[in-house]
């Protein structure tokens, strides 16, 4: 296990990643095969420079170097191509936004996620857990990712635009997300930025998806400010009612619209993801999933889980973070430094991009032993108090840690207990698949078989 040092002491170990071709530098390695390239490069060394073009992009390797990026928002600042191509997509929202606007932003949208509201959106979390476990039939095959998604589109959407919901909308969320999602990540990883100037039938279907999310949250935040109502308990009914501390400002109508998108993005296929990798590894590890049922029989004893049992559910969040390790949705961000600054005694000069990869942290060896094993008892107090400081990041760190890490374990603990309460997941022989890397890491379609418990 690595251990902390003082940085003063440290000797880092910096490289120039292998593979480099003229012209397009590490672009076709990052674009065929990222994750395998990516999780090669600590071997090298603690601070590793790739080229993407011409242009040097740094990843640090070492959980201390990835802390000291993630803690220091103003000098590390969101920024590179990612964000770039992002935030005509999602505007300026938590994301996408820079440093100073992050801070006001944070400290408006922060209200929607206290406790005595996440407490609210469980309710819908239960409803909505305790819909999709009573909905399958037994060993008929299903698409366990299909059924994820569903379900979080529709927690995230009630949750965010309160209890009566038509369900027109939550069908429009399902219908266009994915397709968003795929074009995003399709125009972040292309350094030309011609793709999505080409008349293709891929870029038609972006736009009108795009299109349609966009009119369909104007039509929301209309709906708000026509019926003034106060407060529905919701994520939306917060932001309107949000006001900065130390202006006494408020969010706009397009700022508001920014975070419903941003939050819309960052909530859905995240959780749905993690949860669908949970399935398939609880799947091909019975022992674990043998725990799992344990824990669900003896908490709940057959009834639906409630938001008070969350705390109980230990093991079954266990799971859950273990699922986060080995396949974390937020698999790659990126930082542009704002100034001259020096990283791992590497000296990097204003408007340097930074990678930071929780998915090459979390199976690291030197931090994390046997990686590759799925093994939620590494979550264990007694173990995880040995894990490195910044070495697990499935919401990210410092001031822009994921401002949904609550909301999104609440509602995976309740998802994975319901279902777990009802149903034994049958891997079907022989299926296969892979981690897909697009703005988060999907795991495509995985047909399993329900069979009642």
């Amino acid at each position: 296990m690595r251990t902390a040092q003082h940085p003063a002491t440290r000797h880092w170990r910096h490289a120039l990643a292998p593979g480099r071709l003229p012209l397009a530098g590490h672009a076709l390695l990052m674009g065929r095969k990222p994750l395998q390239f990516l999780a090669s490069l600590p071997a090298y060394g603690d601070l590793v420079e790739l080229r993407l073009g011409p242009r040097p992009v740094f990843l640090p390797c070492h959980p201390e170097l990835v802390q000291q990026v993630l803690v220091n928002a103003r000098i590390y600042d969101t920024g590179g191509p990612v964000k770039e191509k992002a935030k005509p997509i999602l505007g300026n929202g938590l994301i996408t936004s820079d440093w100073a606007d992050h801070r006001r932003q944070r400290r408006l949208v922060q209200p929607a996620f206290q406790a005595a509201r996440i407490a609210t959106y469980a309710e819908v979390m239960e409803e909505e857990c305790e819909a999709e476990s009573t909905a399958w039939t037994a060993g008929r095959p299903l698409d366990v990712s299909h059924e994820m998604l569903a379900l979080t589109a529709r927690v995230t959407a009630r949750a965010l635009f309160s209890t009566d919901m038509a369900p027109h909308a939550v069908a429009e969320i399902q219908h266009c997300l994915p397709i968003v999602v795929e074009g995003a990540y399709r125009q972040a990883i292309d350094p030309t930025g011609l793709m999505a100037r080409l008349p293709l039938a891929a870029n038609r279907r972006f736009d009108d998806a795009l299109t349609r999310l966009n009119q369909l949250i104007d039509r929301m935040i209309d709906d708000y400010k026509r019926a003034d109502d106060g407060d529905r308990g919701d994520v939306l009914s917060a932001l309107f009612a949000a006001q900065d501390d130390e202006t006494g400002g408020t969010m706009s109508d397009q700022e508001i619209h920014d975070q419903v998108m941003t939050l819309l993005l960052a909530g859905i296929e995240t959780t749905a993801s993690a949860l669908t990798w949970a399935w398939f590894l609880l799947g091909r590890n019975p022992r674990a999933e043998a725990a799992l049922h344990a824990e669900v029989d003896e908490v709940l004893g057959g009834r639906a889980p409630r938001y008070a049992d969350v705390p109980r559910l230990a093991h079954t969040q266990r799971v859950f973070s273990e699922a986060l390790r080995l396949f974390p949705p937020a698999w790659l961000v990126t930082r542009t430094t704002t100034e001259a600054t020096e990283l791992g005694g590497r000296r990097l000069p204003p408007a340097s991009d930074v990678l930071i990869s929780p998915y090459v942290l979390h199976r690291d060896p030197a931090l994390f032993p046997d990686p590759e094993s799925f093994d939620p008892d590494r979550w264990l107090p007694e173990r995880a108090k040995d894990v490195a400081r910044g070495a697990y990041l499935p919401f990210g760190g410092g001031s822009r840690k994921c401002i949904g890490d609550v909301f999104g374990m609440t509602e995976a603990t309740l998802a994975l207990a319901a279902i777990a309460g009802r149903w034994r997941m049958r891997p079907i022989p022989r299926t296969k698949i892979r981690p897909r890397p697009q703005m988060s890491l999907t795991a495509g379609p995985l047909r399993m078989i329900p069979e009642p418990r």
